[in-house]
């Protein structure tokens, strides 16, 4: 969650402006999708929206969060140095622009006819009045507009997140079915009101019911309407003349800018390094957009850092939360006024970008490290192919507990293996990893109860599991990078599975997965390792064998 707020001020004030208004606009098209069913489904779920929406409380909470999240897009799009951008981008901004002129006729005649002249907007009658007229086709297409805006921006904001991933094909469904249903349920009720406000028999009753406007005041609605798209013209126009004049007043004043892996480039002073790059048709990796919500964007200034700004306490999390070198800088938030020389951390391939899962998401996660004892010993002499069928014997016996545990097996180590439990929280990997390890233990034990009737030794195995912060990302080199984990869980995990056997058991689970687990520590019998590669002593708890775990971990009082 703290990955979704992360950035400045301004970018979180835009994302919270954003949810208010995503939310408006999913409830109002769920009210008229309703319309499907009946004129009185509609105008009730109406009424209940508005208890809300037309209160002082929720009105100031709509039209601030309306005001804000216009003016930051455009203050934005004024200060921009370059026009250059993704096609998600442009295409977000273009539909944001139109948005307000779609809308200014719906908002006079429904709100403002509402206050001036107490017009009963409810649904019945905005459908009738607008159906099979421009101003329907028009409203159809602000259904459209606005909603792939919204999912634009809720999709660029979430997709950072694992459990968004997971279910873009369901997001995807969701988001065509919500203005479908919507549209439908116009057509529903726009026929329908349409036929009644043209019989002469119940207009009447109608026109009394909705307090139908009179002939002056429709003609003062669309005056007000005529100059609130006036005044619309009039702040885009200075929107674009504010950009051109900044453009204009700094064309004369450039900086350059060398990349030791690429050319030397110029730029406008005030620009970020980013928007730079962009200008000058430099690929230059950018996952968030340029918000500084990430670090994919970072460079290393090997000349020119003393020269620049200090970075922001936001530009400053972020860089320590990677370990950055101190002369590294994100470059979505420098602004170069001298000469500098920067070498890109993530440099994109010529032809595409990698995935965002190439880049690398940091979680905390449970591992399990396992490895069989004495198989060198065990194999020698044997021929490969009977190595090779015990190997695949003993996996297919212990695989499944892990699997079934809601593991998966990150890598095959010879004679041992890495699972990685992904959970929705640590809690829950936690958990899932002390499953598995038990079931392991059991799936052994079974396992040598058939060797026995061959006349083989039993296996023994050592099994070491950690939990805390690790990255999960493609490494290697494009098109041929499996997906992997690095981090120093992983060494901690490792170096607990090397560790049962100086202690003679079958299982260490560490300190920091049981308090995870939401485990108890007090009365368990822990013992503080001290690891080789790790640089303080870790706690765990020795279990001599894996398959008596829950026996383990009952907390002995003391005498």
């Amino acid at each position: 969650m703290n990955r979704l707020w992360h950035g400045t001020w301004t970018a979180k004030l835009r994302i919270a402006s954003g949810l208010v208004l995503f939310a408006y606009v999913l409830f109002h098209l769920i009210n008229v999708g309703l319309g499907l069913f009946s004129l009185d489904l509609m105008e009730r779920f109406q009424d209940a929206r508005q208890l809300i929406t037309r209160s002082g409380p929720g009105g100031l909470l709509l039209y601030t969060a309306l005001l804000t999240h216009a003016g930051l897009a455009l203050y934005r799009l004024a200060r921009r140095r370059t026009l250059q951008m993704p096609l998600h981008e442009g295409l977000q901004i273009l539909l944001g622009l139109a948005i307000p002129f779609l809308l200014m006729t719906h908002f006079v005649h429904t709100r403002v006819a509402h206050q001036l002249f107490d017009l009963n907007d409810r649904m019945g009658y905005v459908t009738g009045l607008i159906w099979a007229t421009p101003s329907g086709r028009t409203q159809a297409i602000l259904v459209l507009v606005t909603w792939v805006h919204a999912c634009i921006g809720l999709h660029m904001w979430l997709r950072i997140t694992d459990w968004w991933r997971r279910l873009v094909p369901l997001w995807i469904g969701l988001a065509t079915l919500i203005p479908a249903f919507a549209l439908a349920g116009f057509m529903v009720q726009g026929r329908q009101q349409r036929a009644r406000f043209f019989d002469a028999d119940t207009f009447a009753e109608l026109a009394t019911t909705y307090n139908w406007p009179t002939p002056e005041a429709f003609a003062r609605l669309l005056d007000i309407t005529q100059k609130g798209d006036l005044a619309l013209w009039a702040i885009l126009g200075l929107t674009a003349a504010i950009f051109a004049i900044r453009k204009f007043a700094t064309a004369r004043r450039s900086v350059r800018v060398s990349y030791i892996d690429g050319p030397e480039i110029s730029g406008e002073r005030g620009m970020t390094l980013l928007e730079m790059s962009r200008a000058n048709g430099i690929p230059h990796m950018a996952q968030c957009g340029g918000r500084g919500r990430c670090t994919t964007c970072r460079v290393v200034v090997e000349q020119g850092a003393d020269l620049l700004h200090p970075p922001s306490p936001q530009e400053q999390a972020s860089l320590a939360a990677v370990s950055a070198p101190p002369n590294a800088r994100l470059a979505c938030q420098i602004r170069p006024t001298t000469p500098a020389t920067v070498l890109r951390v993530f440099r994109p391939d010529s032809n595409r970008q990698r995935a965002h899962d190439a880049l690398g998401e940091e979680k905390v996660l449970a591992l399990l490290f396992l490895d069989m004892r004495g198989f060198t010993a065990r194999t020698a002499g044997q021929l490969p192919y009977d190595v090779v069928f015990l190997l695949n014997r003993f996996f297919d016996a212990i695989v499944p507990s892990i699997t079934g545990a809601g593991g998966t097996i990150d890598k095959y180590l010879g004679d041992g293996l890495l699972a990685i439990f992904e959970q929705d929280s640590p809690e829950d990997s936690a958990r899932a990893a002390l499953s598995a390890a038990q079931g392991i233990g059991a799936a052994l034990e079974t396992f040598n109860k058939v060797l026995a009737t061959e006349g083989a030794d039993p296996l023994k195995i050592g099994i070491g599991l950690h939990l805390g912060d690790l990255v999960l990302g493609e490494i290697g080199a494009a098109d041929n990078a499996p997906r992997t984990i690095i981090g120093d869980t992983v060494n901690t995990a490792s170096r607990l599975e090397g560790q049962t056997k100086e202690l003679g058991v079958e299982l260490l689970v560490s300190a920091d997965l049981l308090r995870a687990a939401n485990i108890p520590l007090e009365g368990l019998t822990l013992t503080a390792l001290t690891l080789r590669g790790v640089s303080h002593p870790v706690d765990a708890l020795p279990v001599v064998q894996a398959s008596t775990l829950p026996d383990a971990l009952v907390i002995r009082k003391k005498p």
